[in-house]
């Protein structure tokens, strides 16, 4: 019996790659291997993730056939060891920014490990030396330049020689001009030939329409009819713009590495009375660190000593530091501004909020928006096509009406080098990748391209209300004894049938009873009634801290004590009977605050042309006092699926957008065309929903759909400089208008034009009203 196949998930990191025909070359090339699947490749966190039946196909081929096209490619930290790390298990990290094996449960991102942007050491110092690199030609990046400046590159190297070739060459036509022309066909001979050299690679796996194989036709072309000056020029044009290529992308990368550079390399460790220095990643959970003032905490934690003014702007963009003590979470990267604070690490540094932010950011390119397949679809038959088109201007002149052979040779090679869709194919990555950068640098974090290409096209948002449209920690606002009882006997009975409770309400009733000076009453055999409230025996006898509809069904609330519950309920409180068998005690009243921006927020969707509606479980009479002071509607009394089959219906006129925090909110925010969390909520609401905001700012989600506004814009000003460029110098090169050179230049400069236009998102503040 055959051994069934093994197939396991590998991850590379692959440097060089500066355009999107450099990530469909890969793509394209190791898919066709046997064994591989799920090929997820990402230009601009520089990563190569794809399923792999190792009886079919080594590893070892998978970074053969990358390195054959002229990229260089090492193992990401910790990708060898998937199948040994668990989920929720704390691997060594290899080195010091390693984020390794963190499950997903949202959408369409189910197992994935991820791994930091630092590469390893490997990936540092690898020698580009397969298949054409050490030579000039199309040199791609290597991780070692990266902080030097353009001349000190490989590219810019690359860049000097063929200059100096070129250079050469003219100045041997001006001494001897017999021999000149020679001079020209051995520069771009000698230019060219790396080039050429990747192109037959790429050929041989069934890749005909590279740009390399474009540039070594219309190169040779060139020579063919006479035009070596021109053909020198072209290589050396080509030269620059993979420099200015290069240095575009490695922009759009910084905004990623920046994320990562928040957190710090080394930690002080509390090591008993004594501190040591070690380093951040090798942090466990449990340990406790020592952050003094002016030191960025290097973990995520919880304070146990110590308070101290903490910016989180690092990590959230809130410029205005806030007062953390003993209790209170902290997050990895912010900075510690006042004095001396032991943190407790609580996420291991694979999944602290720094390692969380970057995982999102990368998966951006692997959830792609439609609008990116789309193109990607176009470019496999708009390079061939524009071959063909090219034969067809070099052969049917000539064959048909007698033309020269010359002119028309000369303006097909032209028409090869506009074809290259280098600039088409990157126009949507970049601008979502710098969309993405921006909105993470401000705590708004989107889940890929087609979560931005659907927060654009939103026209209703539904909000749940507790802890999203308000603070989420109830406070007591109205205590009212019945009969004799007096306030601190309630406060009393109620402190002790609600101890030792998390629910938020109990928890504001043993805060107006510690607020009072209240002793809460011992209380014994305390349990919830489901759903209706709970019963505990406090000072000898039964007594229930209820719902008042409960409460009249059991003689806890009488006619005029269900009246004032009405009317608590009607300001948008909610009120809960205290009772003994019986025997009504009195009602207590609470109110969960709307957020300070939340009225703002629901002011700036409407003048976005969005509308707002609240879904929440609470009864009609809060939720209309909240709606109203709002401006909202709102749908009270439900259960989560009752907010699944809204969010269905609402869905059937277009894009919904659903803002949660709890667990009950995950099937509503999966359900919707675009799930946000809050980030103050749980775990389940982070990881299901498809965006997150995480500085509990309701204005966040106006700026939310402001930014995938200006992402889609920004795609659509790209495609349109793209195309455009391509058709104007598509009808002047049949016409003879421009040369090779121009044609060369056309190429380069729309892809650097569009992912300049890209980096312009990095500038744009999504808060700010337009």
């Amino acid at each position: 019996m055959s051994e069934a196949p093994r197939e396991t998930s590998c991850d590379w990191t692959v440097t060089g790659m500066d355009c999107g025909s450099c990530a469909t070359k890969i793509k394209d090339a190791v898919v066709r291997l046997p064994g591989v699947s799920g090929v997820e490749i990402g230009i601009i966190s520089e990563r190569l993730r794809l399923t792999l039946d190792e009886v079919q196909t080594g590893r070892d081929r998978i970074e053969k056939t990358v390195r054959a096209l002229g990229y260089g490619i090492s193992p990401r930290a910790g990708s060898a060891k998937k199948d040994l790390v668990l989920p929720g298990a704390h691997a060594a990290p290899d080195q010091s920014d390693a984020h390794q094996d963190h499950a997903h449960s949202d959408n369409d991102h189910e197992g994935h490990d991820h791994t930091g942007l630092d590469h390893s050491p490997k990936a540092a110092s690898a020698k580009h030396d397969d298949s054409g690199h050490g030579s000039p030609g199309h040199v791609h990046d290597d991780p070692a330049d990266r902080g030097k400046r353009w001349y000190q590159t490989a590219k810019g190297r690359l860049v000097i020689f063929t200059a100096l070739l070129l250079g050469a060459a003219w100045f041997i036509e001006y001494l001897a001009p017999e021999i000149g022309k020679w001079a020209f066909v051995a520069a771009c001979l000698i230019g060219v030939a790396p080039v050429a050299q990747r192109a037959f690679a790429a050929l041989r796996m069934g890749q005909p329409f590279t740009i390399e194989s474009l540039m070594t036709i219309a190169a040779i072309g060139a020579l063919f009819i006479d035009a070596a000056e021109e053909a020198a020029l072209v290589v050396f044009l080509f030269a620059v713009g993979e420099v200015l290529e290069g240095v575009a992308a490695g922009k759009a990368r910084d905004g990623i590495r920046a994320l990562a550079n928040l957190v710090p390399k080394t930690a002080q460790l509390v090591d008993g009375d004594t501190t040591r220095e070690v380093p951040a990643a090798s942090l466990n959970v449990g340990q406790t660190v020592l952050v003094r003032p002016g030191d960025r905490i290097p973990a995520d934690g919880e304070i146990i000593d110590g308070t101290s003014g903490v910016d989180e702007s690092p990590v959230t963009g809130e410029s205005v530091p806030k007062t953390r003590g003993p209790g209170d979470a902290v997050f990895a990267g912010a900075i510690n501004t006042e004095a001396a604070l032991r943190v407790k690490v609580t996420k291991g540094p694979e999944d602290n909020t720094i390692a969380r932010i970057i995982r999102l950011v990368e998966e951006a390119e692997e959830a792609r928006a439609p609008t990116e397949r789309f193109i990607d679809r176009f470019s496999r038959w708009y390079m061939p096509t524009i071959v063909a088109v090219a034969a067809l201007v070099v052969l049917v002149p000539p064959l048909a009406f007698g033309q020269p052979w010359d002119t028309w040779v000369y303006r097909g090679l032209a028409l090869l080098l506009i074809g290259c869709p280098c600039a088409l194919v990157i126009s949507v990555p970049a601008s979502i990748a710098s969309a993405m950068s921006t909105g993470a640098r401000r705590g708004l974090l989107m889940k890929g391209g087609a979560v931005i290409e659907a927060a654009a096209k939103v026209s209703r948002i539904a909000f749940d209300k507790t802890g999203t449209l308000t603070h989420g920690r109830p406070r007591v606002t109205d205590v009212v004894p019945f009969g004799s009882v007096t306030e601190a006997e309630l406060l009393a009975v109620a402190a002790g049938v609600e101890t030792g409770s998390s629910h938020p309400l109990a928890i504001a009733i043993l805060n107006k009873a510690k607020d009072a000076g209240v002793t809460a009453l011992p209380p014994q055999d305390a349990k919830a009634v489901m759903g209706k409230g709970v019963v505990a025996t406090v000072g000898g006898a039964p007594a229930w801290v209820s719902s008042p509809r409960y409460a009249i069904d059991n003689g806890g609330l009488d006619g005029a004590g269900l009246r004032q519950a009405r009317v608590f309920e009607e300001e948008g409180k909610t009120a809960v009977a205290v009772f003994r068998e019986k025997t009504p005690l009195g009602l207590i009243a609470m109110r969960d605050e709307p957020r300070s921006d939340a009225k703002d927020a629901v002011r700036q969707l409407t003048a976005m042309g969005v509308t707002s509606v609240i879904l929440t479980g609470d009864n009609p009479r809060t939720a209309a006092a909240i709606a109203g002071g709002l401006g909202m509607e709102y749908q009270a009394d439900m259960m989560p699926e009752d907010k699944l089959k809204a969010i269905k219906t609402m869905s059937e006129t277009g894009g919904v957008m659903m803002i949660g925090d709890g667990i009950n909110d995950a099937p509503a925010l999966k359900q919707a065309s675009v799930g946000v969390a809050m980030g103050s909520g749980t775990d389940v609401a982070l990881e299901t929903a498809d965006a997150a905001i995480l500085r509990d700012r309701v204005t966040d989600i106006p700026a939310t759909i402001r930014l995938s506004r200006a992402a889609m814009a920004n795609i659509r000003q790209n495609v349109t400089i793209s195309l455009g460029l391509k058709a104007v110098f598509l009808v002047t090169s049949l016409l003879g208008l421009t040369g090779l050179w121009i044609a060369i230049l056309a190429d380069t400069g729309a892809t650097v034009l569009v992912t300049l236009n890209a980096l312009r998102l990095l500038r744009f503040n999504p808060e700010r009203e337009t």
